[in-house]
């Protein structure tokens, strides 16, 4: 769904490549960036069918699932690293939930 060079997400600022998993926490941290490093992939200037719409919203959801299903594991090891980058990225899965609300307002319109 990402057009090179054209979108910038706001997901894209993660390094995901320098991460390495040694503690739980470590792992959930590195399994909240593989999310993010997906998300980075929606370009919501690339939605122009329903279809492209019903993508994007799954992915976010699916997203947003797996965060809470992450915190909801590590709940012993919870971290405040742990906490802070998994509501970061419910954050940023509000905040594209918001755009594609307004995208799809303005499509109708």
């Amino acid at each position: 769904m990402r057009s090179p060079g054209k979108y910038r997400s706001a997901f894209s600022s993660i390094d995901y490549h320098s991460i390495r998993a040694n503690t739980p926490a470590e792992m959930a941290i590195k399994r909240l960036t593989g999310i993010g490093e997906v998300l980075s992939g929606i370009d919501i200037s690339a939605i122009h069918t329903q279809d492209d719409m019903a993508r994007a919203l799954l992915t976010l959801d699916t997203a947003d699932k797996c965060i809470r299903t992450i915190l909801t594991e590590f709940r012993t090891e919870r971290t405040a690293e742990v906490v802070r980058e998994a509501t970061s990225l419910i954050s940023l899965i509000e905040l594209a939930r918001d755009e594609l609300s307004d995208y799809a307002t303005a499509a109708e319109a």
